[in-house]
């Protein structure tokens, strides 16, 4: 039951499109509910919860995950009333945690967490996907391919300026001088008050 498509060692990979275990359905039921339950204020609509509702919510959550990975960045998509739609640079990614609790072990499911580059201590969990199939596998290619896009950005080599480019703008600059030092003339004879 494999979720990834493997990695082509060419230099551009194959997207990978990322699954997700239906079995995050109930997990998200039993989620939910059991924090709407432990609120006094929440313990009627928990009840509605799992009365039907949850069941019929996490259907529709499931129905709209979406995760793709391609050479240069990873993105998710999830919500039903509210969508949520990130995308993550490879390179801005410092570190992914994979995340198996026992009641995740329990619907055979496990998180990965995501650290990126400028995020703050809060928000170093700032995006993290649950449910994936083959998850472990998923961390290890994105891994893989945000260190293969280093190590191309540390050989490509500088980009050069062709001849007739350089002549170009070496004239354009020459030209915006010229109109430089007309201005300061025009400002050095305007007398202020």
């Amino acid at each position: 039951m494999a979720a990834l498509v493997p990695a082509a060692p060419a230099q551009t990979r194959a997207l990978v499109a990322a699954r997700f275990n239906p079995l995050i359905r109930p997990y998200l039921v039993l989620q939910v509910g059991v924090a709407l339950a432990v609120t006094v204020i929440g313990l009627p609509l928990a009840v509605l919860w799992f009365l039907g509702v949850g069941q019929w919510w996490a259907r529709h959550y499931f129905d709209k995950l979406e995760c793709h990975l391609d050479d240069r960045k990873l993105r998710f998509k999830r919500g039903i009333l509210v969508t949520v739609d990130k995308t993550i640079p490879l390179e801005n990614i410092q570190d992914v945690t994979f995340v198996e609790g026992p009641i995740l072990r329990h619907f055979n499911l496990a998180t990965l967490k995501f650290e990126t580059g400028g995020s703050g201590a809060g928000q170093a969990h700032d995006m993290q996907l649950t449910g994936l199939i083959d998850a472990h596998l998923l961390r290890d290619e994105i891994l893989a391919r945000r260190d293969a896009l280093k190590q191309a950005q540390r050989q490509a080599p500088a980009t050069e300026v062709a001849p007739g480019a350089a002549s170009e703008q070496l004239a354009t600059l020459k030209s915006i001088e010229g109109h430089l030092a007309q201005l300061v003339e025009l400002l050095k004879d305007r007398k202020l008050p």
